[in-house]
């Protein structure tokens, strides 16, 4: 007999569970276990915006480049996006997220083509593969304002605040991809137009586990976009990114925004910058929700090395590819489709 979806939604019957049930246990080897998180005193580099403009010793564009470099994640801090919007964003998600199932499954399903949707892990991988701790509400955000009618409209002011923050936090990170572009020696509007054209954005909500060692949010990976801009709660430890073998704890720092190199990006700097990969763990004791902004290009923007970065000494790395068509191997493979845009000697 097939579920319902308010059935489905891991928000809907975790708390149903005193452990967690075998269809969200990880294998061994992906299981996050106890103490394999690095001190927290060994994090990702914090930049701050607001001294872009500061003469040297500080360079705000050396310390991104430095940290996309060798880390592929960065928080920013004084980056123009209000301490009250972020709160308001977190907030609304939250309440959006209490909502009984039926009215959040109402309020997400507007779009006829499912663009805008509500859905759990096992709606995006195998029924028979191992799920993770999580719900996710996805939706487009273009700067037009297309597709805003498919937006929930519960909780009140959903669009409203969700509408100005994605507004803000678009233009942050146009601001970053313009640096990044004079860091590789690109034009200031390279990255503008169709190669970011196409921005979503995933507010994902993990609620407490049971048996956070066996769990994850979500498994390691890339991201398929140019640049993430992540909202997170302050006091959680969740997000970890992989650093020479390492699992790094991103210590949440106040008002901060984490940002992370995209595969896309990776691939169109021809791997000058680095797409970190990263997961998120589960707690046994309070709900997270955080949202996530993707800079995504248009569908049939051609991934793929740009050419003027490309030398004798510095071949093509990778093979070229619509968005789409690079989007639709992702959801499949994850970021093993990495391995398959490589040229092989």
């Amino acid at each position: 007999m097939e579920m319902k979806m308010e059935e489905i939604l891991l928000s809907s019957w975790f708390k149903l569970h005193p452990s967690v049930p075998s269809s969200h246990i990880q294998p061994p080897e992906s299981r996050p276990g106890e103490l394999l998180v690095a001190a927290s005193s060994k994090t990702i580099p914090v930049i701050d915006l607001g001294r872009c403009d500061d003469p040297p010793p500080h360079d705000t564009l050396s310390l991104i480049m430095k940290a996309s470099q060798e880390y592929g994640f960065f928080q920013v801090i004084n980056h123009g996006v209000s301490e009250e919007l972020m709160e308001d964003t977190l907030n609304i998600l939250k309440e959006f997220y209490d909502m009984p199932p039926k009215e959040k499954i109402a309020e997400s399903s507007k779009s006829p083509n499912g663009i805008c949707k509500l859905y759990t892990s096992a709606e995006v991988y195998r029924k028979d593969a191992p799920q993770y701790w999580k719900d996710t509400l996805r939706h487009p955000c273009l700067p037009s304002g297309e597709y805003m009618e498919f937006w929930p409209q519960k909780p009140e002011r959903y669009r409203e605040i969700v509408g100005k923050y994605t507004e803000e936090v678009r233009k942050l990170g146009m601001k970053i991809l313009k640096l990044v572009g004079e860091g590789l020696g690109l034009t200031a509007d390279y990255f503008c137009g169709e190669l970011s054209g196409s921005p979503v954005i995933l507010a994902h909500h993990y609620p407490p586990c049971p048996q956070p060692n066996l769990t994850l949010g979500i498994p390691k990976h890339k991201d398929p976009s140019l640049v993430t801009i992540l909202l997170q709660p302050q006091g959680i430890h969740a997000l970890q990114i992989l650093k020479d073998g390492q699992w790094l704890a991103v210590d949440p720092s106040p008002n901060a925004l984490v940002v992370n190199v995209g595969l896309l990006l990776q691939i169109i700097s021809n791997k000058r910058l680095i797409g970190a990969e990263h997961r998120v763990v589960t707690n046994a004791n309070t709900a997270r929700t955080s949202v996530a902004y993707f800079i995504n290009p248009k569908d049939k923007c051609v991934i793929q090395p740009e050419i003027s970065l490309i030398t004798s000494t510095t071949p093509p790395l990778y093979k070229p590819i619509s968005f789409s068509d690079f989007r639709t191997n992702f959801l499949i493979k994850g970021s093993s489709i990495e391995a398959d845009l490589l040229y092989h000697p």
